[in-house]
């Protein structure tokens, strides 16, 4: 992280070029909103790489630069993107989730992660407790027992009565 001195010149740098920058975006992608965001990418950038970047004769000039190269990367794949949707057409539907999916992840949501994980990975991805164990970097063991917690924690919020308060809809 670079110091105090470090901070003040990167800050001075942003107040004097952030408006130059995101202006030069605007004018290639006609887009405020995604001229301000490629802006803020490049100044992040240039932060995270601030030791080297401030030796540069012009830190403002590579800042520029590399704006410009996200906003031509973004349009490229912008571009692309529109490409695949002609040659492969519309992505097909997706059907809105169930009550019984809406509230299962929403239940999961409450237990602990290492818990939520086990159940997605073995319920719904399908994977065996040896696979989830190297998938964690645990023993089997501690799956089996996360499966467990997992399973005990979820049974009671998924008994729970449906959202509409009707109290003889269960979720499954």
């Amino acid at each position: 992280m670079p110091d105090a001195a470090a901070g003040e010149a990167f800050a001075d740098l942003y107040e004097a070029t952030y408006g130059r920058v995101v202006a030069q975006v605007y004018a290639l992608s006609g887009d405020l909103a995604e001229a301000q965001e490629v802006a803020q990418d490049a100044f992040l950038r240039a932060w995270t790489s601030w030791a080297r970047v401030a030796a540069y004769d012009d830190p403002a000039g590579w800042v520029r630069r590399v704006a410009h190269n996200l906003a031509v990367s973004r349009w490229r794949k912008a571009r692309n993107t529109a490409r695949a949707l002609v040659r492969h057409g519309p992505p097909a539907d997706v059907p809105e989730p169930s009550l019984a999916s809406a509230s299962l992840v929403a239940a999961l949501a409450r237990i602990p992660e290492s818990a939520r994980r086990a159940l997605v990975l073995h319920h719904i991805a399908g994977l065996s407790v040896a696979e989830i164990a190297d998938v964690e970097g645990v023993a089997t063991g501690t799956v089996k027992a996360r499966l467990s917690r997992g399973r005990a924690a979820l049974a009671p919020l998924l008994a729970e009565p449906a959202a509409d308060n009707d109290p003889e809809v269960r979720h499954a």
